[in-house]
């Protein structure tokens, strides 16, 4: 009898075992090029979750941007993801980024906007290149096929009256890629949206003769009053080795989301985890913005789309308000 009891209990620990297996849910985090600040973020935010034992396993993963992200949180691809707020805004209704006119992301669900990401142009010394209106027939990367760099740089060429098809070579693929072209001399010039501090860009800067380009200010006040994601900014000089001057550009926000596939359930635990009971961790993730730039006051400072449920509730229960029109639409 004492032996039947234990088989019984031992099947009912499978069983109990088996369903609690079921329950835990699979995530994968969309970044960017391996060189940005995407990729430790999310790989950071992973490890987060993994290690709290939260019925949650992620893993983050190098894509190549914004515009993929978007499209792949569509498809279900990815089920949380690092984002611009330019292009989540764009490509949740569908306008402006072609790729995203025909598809757009509708289950993109907003978690927080976490730090400034300004764009950064820069222009090898020997180029003779003073002013993105110099770009006309120079060898410039303008972003990987997909990425929010692409769609910036399309909109600020376009603000000096040049199109990609005025320059000399148009060259894409991944930033640490166009940052080590620039190095070689390959490359005369680059765009590269990310935070400040960018571990590539300080790379470059320690073995090449490089300069951040300026963006005037009617260029800025052009440039904000057709997308009005972007903000003005400045990188601060001495943040990059040999240059000293602070320097004026446009910056947009970088965004963490989430599909509205996702139980509420899930993403209020990641919310509360990352934002309050390891926040401390959520700093000491390689990406220095982090800590200088994120409060939970702030967190939907410039958030572009609707919030996840599950956000709505962690935000409803620390007493930060949440807009109207960040509501999540009624599926």
């Amino acid at each position: 009898m004492k032996h039947g009891k234990f088989v019984l209990a031992a099947l009912l620990g499978l069983a109990l075992g088996a369903g609690a297996l079921a329950q835990r849910t699979f995530i994968t985090i969309g970044s960017g090029s391996t060189t940005g600040l995407y990729f430790p973020t999310a790989v950071g935010i992973a490890k987060i979750i993994n290690d709290a034992d939260i019925g949650v396993r992620a893993n983050g993963r190098s894509t190549g941007g914004s515009v993929f992200n978007a499209g792949a949180i569509q498809s279900g691809e990815l089920q949380m993801t690092l984002i611009q707020n330019d292009i989540a805004f764009y490509c949740y209704t569908g306008t402006v980024v072609e790729a995203c006119k025909n598809n757009p992301a509708t289950k993109l669900r907003g978690i927080a906007t976490l730090y400034p990401e300004p764009v950064h142009i820069l222009a090898r010394a020997d180029s003779g290149i003073r002013s993105v209106a110099d770009f006309k027939g120079k060898r410039v990367y303008v972003g990987d096929v997909g990425s929010g760099v692409e769609q910036n740089a399309k909109q600020i060429l376009e603000a000096y009256g040049l199109t990609f098809d005025d320059l000399g070579q148009q060259v894409r693929g991944r930033a640490g890629q166009a940052v080590q072209l620039l190095q070689d001399g390959r490359l005369d010039a680059m765009f590269y949206t990310v935070g400040i501090g960018s571990a590539a860009i300080q790379q470059a800067a320690l073995t090449t003769d490089i300069e951040v380009l300026a963006l005037d200010l009617d260029t800025i006040n052009k440039l904000k009053e057709q997308y009005p994601f972007y903000a003005q900014v400045i990188i601060p000089g001495g943040v990059y080795q040999g240059i000293d001057v602070s320097v004026p550009t446009v910056t947009v926000k970088a965004t963490l989301a989430a599909s509205a596939d996702l139980p509420e359930d899930v993403v209020y635990r990641i919310t509360k985890l990352l934002f309050q009971e390891k926040l401390e961790e959520f700093y000491n993730i390689q990406n220095p913005n982090l800590r200088e730039f994120f409060t939970l006051e702030k967190a939907l400072d410039g958030m572009p789309i609707p919030l996840h449920p599950g956000a709505v509730r962690f935000y409803q229960e620390v007493g930060i308000p949440v807009p109207e029109r960040l509501l999540p639409p009624e599926e």
